[in-house]
C-alpha cells in the first residue's frame, strides 16, 4: 500500500514556474515508478509525466516536452514535477500516481494522490 500527498500548487502567471511535490508514505516507495497526471474542467485525466523507480528512465507527454522535468528522490520518498514557461493550457488539478511499472496508463497506476491545483493566469 502506498499513500501519496500532493503539494506545491497555485496560482502563476503565464511564462512562470511552480514545483510540485508528491510525498510517499511505505518503505516500497523506491520500487515503483511514479507519474504525474492533470485534469482539467469538463476533460479527461492525461498523462504528463512519469519516472521509472530509478529515476533513469522518464517520459513526458508532448505538450510538457522541454518544459517540464520529473524527478524523485528515494531517500525522501518524493517525486517531484519542476514546471517552467508555463501556459494557460497547463491549468488542472495535478494528481501523483505509483504503479509497478513505468507506463503512461492511467489505468496501470493502482495508487493515487487527491491531486494539487495549478492554474495559470495569462
Amino acid at each position: 500500500q502506498v499513500q501519496l500527498v500532493e503539494s506545491g500548487g497555485g496560482l502563476v502567471q503565464a511564462g512562470g514556474s511552480l514545483r510540485l511535490s508528491c510525498a510517499a508514505s511505505g518503505r516500497t516507495f523506491s520500487s515503483y515508478a511514479m507519474g504525474w497526471f492533470r485534469q482539467a474542467p469538463g476533460k479527461e485525466r492525461e498523462f504528463v509525466a512519469a519516472i521509472s523507480w530509478s529515476g533513469g528512465t522518464a517520459y513526458y507527454a508532448d505538450s510538457v516536452k522541454g518544459r517540464f522535468t520529473i524527478s524523485r528522490d528515494n531517500a525522501k520518498n518524493t517525486v517531484y514535477l519542476q514546471m517552467n514557461s508555463l501556459k494557460p493550457e497547463d491549468t488542472a488539478v495535478y494528481h501523483c500516481a505509483a504503479a509497478p511499472v513505468l507506463t503512461t496508463t492511467p489505468v496501470q497506476y493502482p495508487y493515487w494522490g487527491q491531486g494539487t491545483q495549478v492554474t495559470v493566469s495569462s
